[in-house]
């Protein structure tokens, strides 16, 4: 197949341009801090990637540099497409204020990429409104608060029954109760057609992984054996797996990015694919996966 073309690269006033794996930190999440920066991670043979990108570009330009997009060929750049989770593509991730706020996988129509864009702006009085009711219950949520972030969830659902962020917020809140049943039947709620959103299929990973959760005993054995054998990696990712499905991703973070520090590639590519279902599981706003992503970037790429 032939390659996608955009035109000269940095055109329409510098609102979309081409980078790469090395430039990412620059046009991207530097970027991100004085505008809202859209990221669409492609392939040349991916036919879905050539229907979205044109729809992409005109909404882009549309806003007028409210928003920028910057394009990413996998094939020739996998680093960061890597670190992010990326599995299928087309895959658009949203940047703002340095860090990845929002994500869509596949071919979106004109009028669903525009709802997503409004989003990310704080399009109307309405949209920021809901925008900054989610920020503040994904901070309670993150600070252990569940019940009183599942009441401003439940409320933004009340108004937008539909709306994803909050959706999953509710979930997660379930899931910080030990519910998982409970979390499973609130994202169907979204419908059958944005169960392959990033967002829902992250619940639905970490979901999974409650399945295998471990008794208390089984962990604080499985501590013990760490603490007495720390060089046995082997040792430590069964550790790790067994908190992630406990929902202590900040110490499985730790201690599989332990692992990678003395070897990035050990048990071929094993912890490095843990970590990174560990990033899907917690979600993009979790601060395991904020600090996670940050201390591979380092390992990846010093």
């Amino acid at each position: 197949m032939e390659d996608i073309t955009i035109g000269p690269a940095g055109g329409a006033g510098g609102n979309i341009k081409d980078s790469a794996d090395q430039n990412f930190m620059a046009d991207v999440v530097e970027a991100s801090k004085e505008a809202p920066v859209l990221v669409d991670f492609w392939a040349p043979w991916c036919g879905p990637c050539k229907s979205l990108t044109p729809v992409l570009e005109k909404v882009v330009n549309e806003q007028q540099g409210k928003v920028k997009l910057v394009k990413v060929n996998i094939d020739e750049n996998p680093g960061v497409a890597g670190q992010l989770g990326v599995r299928s593509i087309p895959a658009v991730f949203a940047f703002d204020n340095g860090r990845p706020v929002d994500a869509f996988q596949g071919a979106l129509p004109e009028s669903q990429l525009k709802q997503f864009i409004e989003k990310l702006l704080g399009g109307t009085d309405e949209g920021q409104q809901i925008q900054e009711a989610i920020q503040h219950a994904d901070g309670l949520l993150q600070a252990g608060d569940a019940g009183q972030a599942a009441q401003i969830y439940g409320a933004i659902m009340e108004r937008d029954p539909k709306n994803i962020p909050a959706i999953v917020g509710l979930a997660r809140c379930y899931l910080a109760n030990d519910d998982p049943d409970r979390a499973s039947q609130i994202l169907d709620m979204a419908g059958p057609d944005r169960q392959m959103d990033p967002a829902i299929k992250s619940v639905r990973t970490a979901i999974d992984l409650m399945a295998d959760a471990p008794k208390d005993s089984e962990l604080d054995a499985l501590i013990d054996k760490v603490t007495a054998d720390r060089a046995n990696h082997a040792l430590r990712l069964e550790l790790a797996e067994a908190l992630m499905a406990r929902g202590r991703n900040k110490e499985a973070a730790d201690h599989l990015l332990k692992i990678l520090s003395d070897d990035l590639e050990w048990g071929e590519g094993k912890a490095k694919a843990k970590l990174l279902e560990l990033f899907e599981a917690a979600g993009p706003k979790d601060p395991a996966t904020i600090e996670g992503r940050r201390r591979l970037s380092s390992l990846m790429f010093a």
